[in-house]
C-alpha cells in the first residue's frame, strides 16, 4: 500500500473513531441522571498505536516455527485489523446514586473530540489538494 492510500485509510479510521466517540459522549451525557448508569468509553488510538509500532518491533531473536501449531514468538498486527471499541468505565463513581457520569468533562471530551474530527478532515484535505497540485501541474 502507497503512503498517500494508507494516510487516507488511517484518517478514515480516526475519523471513524471520531464519529462513535460523538454517540458515545451523547449517551454518556443523556444517562447523567440515571441511577448506576456507567458510562462509556471509545478505545480505539492506543489500539491503533500499538499496532502501528508492531510493524517496526521484530525480536533480537525470532523463532523458527518447524510446525504450524507451534506459537510464534512475534506476530505483525495489521493496523487494518484494529476495532473501534466501546467500553464501559466500571472503575469510577461521580455521584452518589453509583452514576459516573461528569458531565463537566463530558462535554469537554466532546469539545476535544470535535477538535480533533476537524483536523483530521482538514488533514484529508490537504492530502487530496496535494494530489490534485501535481495532477494539475
Amino acid at each position: 500500500m502507497n503512503t498517500f492510500a494508507r494516510t487516507i485509510d488511517l484518517l478514515h479510521r480516526a475519523m471513524d473513531a471520531n464519529t462513535v466517540r460523538r454517540q458515545v459522549i451523547a449517551n454518556n451525557l443523556a444517562n447523567a441522571d440515571v441511577p448506576n448508569y456507567k458510562r462509556t468509553v471509545v478505545n480505539f488510538e492506543s489500539e491503533l498505536k500499538r499496532a502501528l509500532e508492531s510493524e517496526n518491533q521484530r525480536p533480537a531473536l525470532e523463532l523458527t516455527r518447524t510446525n504450524d501449531k507451534h506459537f510464534p514468538n512475534f506476530k505483525e498486527r495489521d493496523y487494518r485489523d484494529v476495532q473501534i471499541r466501546r467500553v464501559l468505565d466500571y472503575t469510577s463513581t461521580y455521584n452518589n446514586n453509583g452514576n459516573n457520569v461528569d458531565p463537566e468533562q463530558e462535554f469537554m471530551l466532546a469539545t476535544q473530540n470535535q477538535m480533533s474530527y476537524t483536523l483530521f478532515a482538514q488533514a484529508a484535505a490537504f492530502e487530496f489538494a496535494q494530489i490534485n497540485q501535481v495532477l494539475r501541474g
